[in-house]
């Protein structure tokens, strides 16, 4: 067969002088058109008086200026999803959740919100959910009331992946078992508010009896010196040395002794404006005690500094104070600044702040090559994810070698809040908000949960009847490797 020039024609466009060798195999022509048009061969469909071409052989009537038409687009037509397409407002609750990545929200039991605003408080630590993930009956007591509550949190925790909104029963019930006054009811018959920080402390002090630490899972030399009975008191606890020294007997030799803590209290008083200063201000104090040297009472003065970081550390606002008149814990609504990000150095023993260090010499390393803060902050200093797990090899180790579980150089960065509102502890409303990634952080009232910026968080500092910081949990910050 001979060749042909001929018309083509793709949508509006109009190419004229096409040369058709029909002694060739179509799909040198429709390779011929594909660099012309961009139209894959496979897409392809070309006809000429209503005959269409096929793939193996010329079987239209060609001649010179006849108008051949190709149909066919550069892009592949998307395909029919297997799964057909649902919008929000068509979705069920946990699909809305799952689209949205919104995480889950817990059901207000009747003034349980001191509970629930703990729960989420505490899922933010992502080693946290990891040792519940792995809690396992270990052949004691099932009726324990650790054990209840530990498996509890298992539950609640394992519900809460899948980001809906949860009734937290199981847990409330374990709780009442665990503390009998978290189960008191009022005049009405349902519950009564309770203290959050009570309530903080009491799961923590289950879990402890419980949840086993974690170990290195990664082959090193170093062996772990420092040696815990448990992942609270491993992540969560910190050392005080104490050091008791005696004012009129400068000879008598100093005591020292230790002990441990899981959170730290920050006081509040008229000359208190900042979260530091509150921590501070109960670290040096003055007492009246027998001196065996001198025979008699004497003044003393007796220090707290610490020995070991965590690396979750916990900050009490002790803002209620019980009248005994009205028979309630009052609230002090001053507004106490909080950071961001805490530096909890100057609170260290000098042989823990040595130990700081060289973990710190990295962090200034970085900040003196990152001129620009808000790029370090982003790309060099981050805080885990809560709902999207980081890659932990991508960063330096957060403890000391020997010590898993410690933070080896004092700087944190802000996890989550517990807020009360209200004027009372054992009334009121508790909110939690935790941070997602970032600037992004989620409130958690109760089953509510929105997203809210980093400038509401410092606006939980107190002062009035807004939202105040109450609990304030701060996790390791982290530093890239270069």
């Amino acid at each position: 067969m001979p060749s042909f020039k001929v018309k083509v024609k793709w949508g509006r466009e109009l190419y004229p002088d096409i040369d058709v060798n029909t002694d060739e195999e179509p799909i040198l022509f429709k390779a011929q058109l594909f660099a012309l048009t961009g139209v894959q061969p496979e897409r392809q469909k070309i006809m000429c008086k209503g005959g269409i071409l096929k793939d193996d052989e010329w079987n239209l009537q060609l001649k010179d200026g006849a108008v051949v038409l190709l149909l066919g687009s550069k892009e592949k037509v998307p395909e029919v999803p297997q799964t057909p397409v649902k919008f929000i407002e068509d979705m069920n609750e946990t699909e809305q959740a799952t689209a949205m990545r919104i995480p889950a929200g817990l059901t207000n039991l009747g003034n349980t919100c001191y509970m629930n605003a703990t729960v989420q408080c505490l899922r933010a630590v992502p080693e946290l959910r990891k040792a519940l993930d792995n809690f396992k009956h270990d052949g004691s007591d099932a009726t324990s009331t650790a054990f209840t509550v530990s498996s509890a949190m298992k539950i609640v925790f394992a519900q809460m992946e899948k980001g809906t909104t949860i009734t937290p029963i199981v847990l409330l019930q374990a709780l009442h078992r665990a503390s009998p006054q978290f189960a008191q009811t009022g005049e009405n018959g349902t519950y009564r508010q309770q203290d959050a920080n009570e309530c903080w402390s009491e799961i923590l002090k289950m879990l402890q009896q419980k949840l086993v630490p974690l170990s290195k899972e990664s082959d090193t030399t170093v062996a772990e010196k420092k040696v815990h009975n448990s992942f609270i008191e491993q992540f969560f606890g910190g050392t005080f040395q104490v050091k008791m020294t005696s004012d009129e007997a400068p000879d008598e030799p100093a005591t020292i002794s230790t002990e441990n803590f899981l959170q730290l209290s920050c006081f509040i008083s008229m000359e208190v404006k900042y979260m530091q200063s509150g921590l501070k201000s109960k670290m040096k104090e003055q007492l009246v005690k027998n001196s065996e040297s001198l025979g008699r009472d004497a003044h003393y003065t007796r220090t707290y500094l610490v020995s070991r970081l965590p690396a979750y550390l916990t900050v009490q606002f002790v803002r209620f104070q019980y009248k005994g008149k009205e028979g309630i814990n009052a609230k002090v609504l001053k507004d106490i600044k909080f950071p961001m990000d805490f530096d909890a150095f100057e609170l260290c023993t000098p042989e823990l702040q040595q130990k700081l260090c060289p973990m710190r010499s990295k962090f200034k390393d970085v900040d003196d090559k990152k001129m620009d803060v808000e790029s370090q902050i982003n790309k060099t200093a981050k805080s885990f994810e809560v709902e999207e797990e980081l890659d932990e090899s991508k960063y330096e180790k957060f403890s000391f070698e020997d010590d898993l579980g410690s933070n080896n150089s004092g700087f944190y960065t802000l996890k989550a809040v517990l807020t009360h509102k209200g004027r009372s502890s054992s009334s009121g409303h508790y909110v939690a908000w935790v941070r997602s990634s970032g600037d992004v952080w989620f409130k958690f009232d109760d089953d509510d949960v929105t997203s809210v910026s980093t400038d509401e968080i410092l606006r939980l500092s107190g002062g009035g009847d807004w939202h105040c910081a109450y609990v304030l949990l701060y996790g390791p910050k982290l530093l890239e490797k270069c």
